[in-house]
């Protein structure tokens, strides 16, 4: 069912998130059909095979690809993989903690658009990184501002008075970044900013 919500927001549906407190926010998920200010940074920083997990249309995967740096994004969403293979990148539907190709061997991850959300648990999905990049790599990551509470909520998606199941997302402030990441086995953070988005290359 989310992932039925989801698709209906790519496909360019108005689609809102609930919080378990009352608070509703657009999803607004046709944004990450294109680029977005800041994705240069990101993008620049991989070097070598890269694995994109939550990567939704594929835009980062395409961007990727088109530079000639092999990139696979991975999803759980039919459409967005279809979107990323429609583009010309490439795309399995997996989950992050299922069995994944290169486990071990990938010279960067992106975690972007909020993806270090993914199962309401920041500490087990930077472990699973941990797993995936290679001695060395680096997990690319976007975080919350300065100033911001890192928190764990529950959320569903919803439209035409429609409602989805609860789940958990969790969000990480720039502030928290770096303890979090030293203790799943990344001791360089490197942290940097553009328009308004937070970055942290954990290493």
């Amino acid at each position: 069912m989310i992932g039925a919500f989801y698709e209906h927001g790519l496909r360019g549906g108005y689609v809102e998130v609930e919080y378990a407190d009352g608070r509703v926010t657009p999803l607004a998920a046709e944004r990450w059909l294109r680029p977005i200010e800041g994705d240069e940074g990101v993008l620049a920083r991989c070097g070598g095979p890269t694995l994109d997990v939550g990567s939704g249309p594929g835009r980062l995967t395409v961007a990727l690809t088109r530079r000639g740096v092999f990139a696979l994004g991975i999803d759980v969403t039919p459409l967005a993989v279809e979107l990323t293979l429609r583009a010309g990148g490439l795309a399995l539907q997996r989950c992050v903690f299922g069995p994944l190709p290169g486990a071990g061997r990938w010279a960067e991850a992106l975690l972007t658009d909020g993806n270090i959300g993914i199962g309401g648990d920041p500490a087990a999905l930077l472990r699973r990184m941990r797993q995936l990049v290679r001695p060395g790599g680096t997990v690319l990551t976007e975080v919350c501002p300065p100033g911001s509470k890192s928190s764990v909520d529950r959320i569903r998606l919803r439209y035409g008075g429609r409602a989805g199941d609860w789940f958990t997302w969790a969000t990480v402030s720039a502030d928290d970044i770096g303890p979090l990441a030293r203790r799943c086995g990344f001791p360089h953070v490197e942290q940097w900013s553009v328009a308004r988005r937070w970055f942290a290359a954990l290493s």
